[in-house]
């Protein structure tokens, strides 16, 4: 197929696009490089540009007939949504109905959109499934949920069929090291922990250790980023078939505790370093795991990096060896 990835020079996109042309597949990515990264991208063709370019999209659904469409490119930061909410509700709901118009412009029916465990926000049950409520708690959660919303009524006006892939943490690197995690700045915990490991950072905080949990600190669901490529495939392939549009849960459904992560990554690397407690951050749930039974049970996924060891082993090697800053260095 004709595939448009939009955020394909990001960390997850990049995985997508690399899965897609490994299953032979014709990729078109579009990205406006202002997180992404052009060395990330594989292969297929290259466009630099942004949903908000609607001549744009227009020309690359006609001219690359592009058969089905795996949107990824958004803002993501959390903290940075609730001081902006006018740029988030404009990049991940405005820019992206953009995207939808050009799709039923040019007879695109399928797409595959990267949503996130921020649309439940304080969950009331756990694993959380995915008819539980939808309360976001923040401008980042809320945006992409009013991008669901869209692709219903879309689906149910015009017909257009979609996937929505709500991740929970994302974590790890390509196993051949090709690709990995590069934010600026970077906010998840593992590679946070990693570049401590490395020497970039003096300590690693856990903010609060008197959660209600094991060890005091909070716990999360770790996904490596080659099974949540893997999932967005079947589930592109599976809309191509004519299945009816789903929503899935996307995580392990084991929890790790911020210490366990911390201690697993001493452990990887062989590599001791400080430790501060510090004060709970506003807004962080006690535990968040996912049940993704819906998807293993639909479409037959099945995750292959289970175990957390695993996960930040081969985000250590990418880290390790200094990701894209390495290679743009050594060219």
């Amino acid at each position: 197929m004709n595939i448009l990835v939009t955020g394909g020079a990001g960390y997850i996109g990049s995985h997508v696009l690399k899965a897609l042309l490994k299953e032979g597949h014709q990729v078109i990515t579009l990205d406006n490089l202002q997180k992404g990264y052009k060395e990330a991208v594989t292969g297929g063709k290259f466009i630099e540009g942004d949903l908000a370019d609607k001549k744009l999209l227009n020309k690359i659904m006609k001219e690359d007939e592009i058969e089905g469409v795996i949107h990824l490119a958004a803002d993501s930061l959390v903290g940075e949504s609730m001081e902006k909410p006018g740029k988030y509700y404009m990049n991940n709901f405005a820019n992206g109905i953009n995207l939808l118009e050009a799709m039923i412009n040019n007879d695109v029916k399928n797409i595959v959109f990267s949503s996130t465990a921020a649309v439940y926000g304080e969950p009331d049950e756990i694993p959380i499934k995915e008819n539980n409520k939808t309360e976001p708690t923040s401008t980042y959660g809320e945006s992409k949920l009013f991008f669901e919303k869209a692709l219903k009524r879309y689906d149910d006006t015009y017909g257009l069929k979609y996937a929505s892939l709500r991740y929970f943490n994302a974590a790890g690197a390509d196993p051949e090291g090709e690709i990995g995690e590069a934010h600026d700045p970077e906010t998840h915990l593992i590679p946070i922990v990693l570049q401590t490991a490395l020497g970039i950072r003096d300590k690693i905080y856990i903010f609060g250790d008197d959660y209600p949990t094991n060890d005091g600190s909070c716990i999360r669901d770790y996904i490596h980023v080659n099974d949540l490529a893997a999932a967005h495939l079947l589930a592109l392939e599976a809309l191509a078939e004519g299945k009816e549009s789903s929503i899935y849960n996307l995580g392990s459904g084991e929890g790790y505790s911020v210490k366990e992560v911390i201690d697993t990554v001493k452990e990887v690397t062989g590599r001791d370093f400080e430790v501060e407690i510090s004060e709970r951050r506003a807004g962080d749930p006690a535990v968040l795991i996912a049940s993704s039974d819906k998807i293993q049970k639909e479409l037959d996924w099945q995750p292959k990096y289970t175990e957390l060891e695993k996960i930040i082993s081969t985000a250590w090697q990418w880290h390790k060896s200094g990701g894209f800053e390495r290679r743009t260095n050594d060219e």
